[in-house]
């Protein structure tokens, strides 16, 4: 909706009416009345219920426009049918605010699709901002609302949570409940018809009672507008999302290396990277992650120190550490002679700190405190196993007061199940996250570096680089005027041209004995390609000839590329053989992009060739981005150390690379038409000699996109 005011109706409402208020025990609509009567909530609420006088004890109105006074929130519960006139009697009693638990929209196939869009038209109408339908509500802990038909109703906290799905909504409240875990608020919205991830990311921006951001998303409709927000708001606070629905769903039509490897996985990693977002890639991952930061800030460093009281746990701990990207910390010299006073001989005094199967609490609580004093240690990962000497519920509060009097982050594993279920009570209570095997803790403690590590970094600067913008839609207008959205290498080595991107000498050949001279001229060695437009693939019929080192060799490759393009594909259209000055040394990648339907250009790196596909060795950026990012891309990818130099062979021109992948990401965002492109191979020659764009192949759509070239091109990213 046009509509962006803020959402404070929809978590501040001093009234709110449940239209469709059962007087069934079990229906949806008796359940949201017995929450919200019971949850704390003191503002007015007016059961809405044609067919009752009352409900719950509390009077019962036929309809919205017989309640006296103002609605600030409306929570509809009738059958989808009768949701668009409900909503135009909310707007005719000027509520600004409604929340539509019933389902029946477009989940429920093309008639729910048409009812959906007529109610997103009559809330527009009225200038109601909607959440849902399909949804399971809205519930805020400070004031006690809960809309929601939730069987329980969390603890205060400092999360608010986000969810697409009403029904894992349901079982997050019972999980949260049950492991003492407090929200701020809660939103469940369902279709997303109006209010939807990015409002609610808006929303929370600077609400203070909200200190972490959690979501569950099965899709993001604007994407760019995604980034946008959440990079503003990661920089306040820390974002955790959950996107499930990764793998690709249906066959896709795409010619290029770039478009079959890369897909919605690709762009939504691609996009919270660049934006701060911290990713969960399961439920465990999102609660994980969601106690760590609500209960200890983001460490300054990764330098992490281990106390347990069992070897086996120690080492665990010590390989998720170096598996996580962090350093096991270096214990200072006193650090040491200090332990050395008060633990036994036996135990181990380095890190990992072993205090021993028979530590009783204050020796626990001693060696803890003592690694948080030490200057090498940015943050503490407590194990705990239940032996026979071990006080569980004492250790527990040893290690929360050392917590409390730390700036650093502690994070504790008590493992097992009964034994250590009251300790960890404790811990909870005293906002010590606690996780039941030593990696998911240090996992949690990876991404809170991480997160530190990005909310440090200065702005990524986008560079503008000189084009010939004209030339290049010129190119792309008369590939239309002849009906064809594929580009040829000819074409393809013009729009890099108009971008500043090296090409090698090439000239085109209609005979055998253009080809012939051609080459002459040129120099040998030469290569030689067949040129059409209907052939993407010319390695896979033979229509590459590499290292042609003579008149008789031009001559030879000529004629046997065309009685093969006549045998494999009699139906493509050829403007004749690209002879092209044979690029040597150097070593081979491939930059290319696809658009992605969510974020737009989406650009990939990795080594180029005929194997790109097989390895599917690449990274991915959202374009437009910076220097930082476009070298991450290079460093990201497993064979990074054949492009820095290894086993003999030198280091390339990766400043070249770099430069390459700047431009084309200021390419696909001034030109969004640019559906698909791959320069492969790109040669990166030698440091300092640059890189040249062996071949190229473009797609574009249909018509030209009237989006993408504008001032964010030039926006300053993190």
């Amino acid at each position: 909706m046009a509509e962006q005011h803020r959402l404070e109706k929809f978590f501040a409402p001093s009234s709110v009416a449940i239209i469709g208020a059962s007087t069934r025990p079990g229906k949806v609509g008796h359940d949201i009345l017995r929450n919200m009567l019971s949850s704390g909530y003191e503002g007015a609420i007016y059961p809405v219920n044609p067919h009752a006088s009352e409900i719950l004890g509390v009077k019962c109105y036929q309809s919205v426009l017989e309640v006296e006074g103002g609605i600030d929130l409306a929570v509809v519960v009738v059958p989808a049918p009768a949701v668009v006139s409900v909503m135009a009697e909310c707007g005719q009693k000027e509520v600004e605010a409604v929340v539509v638990i019933s389902a029946g929209f477009k989940e429920a196939g093309a008639e729910g699709v048409a009812r959906e869009r007529e109610l997103a038209a009559v809330a527009k109408q009225f200038g109601i901002r909607v959440i849902g339908p399909n949804c399971l509500g809205v519930l805020v802990t400070s004031t006690g609302l809960n809309t929601t038909f939730a069987a329980g109703f969390p603890k205060r906290g400092a999360v608010s949570l986000m969810s697409q799905s009403g029904a894992l909504a349901t079982a997050i409240i019972d999980w949260s409940i049950q492991q003492g875990i407090g929200y701020s608020k809660f939103v469940s919205f369902g279709n997303g018809v109006d209010v939807g991830a990015v409002d609610l990311l808006r929303a929370w921006e600077d609400d203070p009672e909200t200190e972490v951001i959690v979501a569950y998303v099965e899709g993001l409709p604007d994407g760019p507008e995604f980034m946008r927000v959440a990079r503003r708001v990661c920089a306040k606070k820390p974002v955790i999302v959950m996107k499930s629905g990764g793998t690709e769903a249906g066959a896709r039509a795409v010619s290029s290396h770039t478009g079959s490897l890369a897909g919605s996985e690709q762009a939504y990693e691609a996009a919270f990277l660049q934006t701060g977002v911290i990713r969960a890639h399961s439920m465990q991952d999102l609660f994980d992650l969601a106690i760590a930061f609500a209960y200890q800030g983001p460490p300054q460093g990764g330098r992490v120190g281990i106390v347990t009281n069992a070897g086996g746990p120690g080492i665990m701990a010590t390989d998720a550490v170096e598996h996580g990207g962090l350093e096991l910390a270096s214990l200072t010299s006193s650090t040491v002679e200090r332990l050395r006073t008060r633990l036994p001989e036996a135990a181990s005094f380095y890190n990992p700190v072993d205090v021993l199967g028979d530590a009783e609490a204050e020796r626990y609580t001693f060696s803890a405190e003592t690694l948080l004093q030490d200057e090498n240690v940015d943050a503490v990962v407590a194990v705990v196993t239940p032996q026979a000497m071990t006080e569980p519920e004492e250790t527990a509060e040893g290690l929360a007061r050392a917590a409390s009097s730390s700036e650093k982050p502690v994070l504790s594993c008590f493992m097992g199940g009964d034994a250590v279920g009251a300790a960890i009570d404790i811990l909870n209570s005293h906002q010590v996250p606690n996780y039941p095997f030593p990696e998911r803790a240090v996992q949690a403690l990876s991404a809170m570096v991480r997160y530190r590590q990005w909310l440090e970094e200065p702005p990524d600067e986008v560079r503008r680089f000189e084009a010939d913008v004209g030339a290049v839609r010129a190119v792309f207008e008369r590939a239309r005027s002849e009906g064809r959205v594929n580009l040829g290498e000819v074409e393809a080595r013009e729009v890099l041209r108009g971008y500043g991107i090296a090409v090698p000498e090439s000239r085109v050949a209609e005979s055998a004995e253009e080809a012939e001279q051609q080459a002459e001229e040129i120099g040998f060695p030469v290569v030689m390609k067949i040129i059409s437009s209907d052939i993407l693939h010319k390695t896979d019929i033979g229509g590459v000839r590499l290292g042609i080192r003579d008149r008789q060799g031009a001559l030879d490759a000529y004629e046997l590329m065309m009685l093969r393009v006549q045998r494999y594909a009699p139906k493509a259209v050829l403007r004749g053989v690209a002879v092209q000055q044979m690029i040597q040394g150097g070593r081979e990648v491939i930059i290319g992009s696809t658009r992605d339907p969510q974020f737009g250009p989406l650009v990939m790196f990795g080594l180029g060739g005929i194997y790109v596909e097989v390895l599917e060795d690449v990274s991915f950026r959202v374009a437009p981005f910076g220097e930082r990012h476009a070298r991450r891309m290079l460093g990201e990818i497993k064979s990074a150390p054949l492009l820095r130099g290894a086993r003999g062979e030198g280091p390339c021109d990766m400043d070249a690379i770099v430069e390459c992948l700047l431009i084309v990401s200021q390419m696909v965002t001034e030109f969004p038409e640019i559906v698909e492109m791959d320069i492969n191979p790109l040669k990166a020659l030698d440091p300092g000699r640059g890189v040249v764009a062996v071949d190229a192949r473009i797609t574009i759509a249909e018509e030209e996109a009237r989006e993408g070239a504008d001032d964010h091109a030039l926006c300053r990213l993190k």
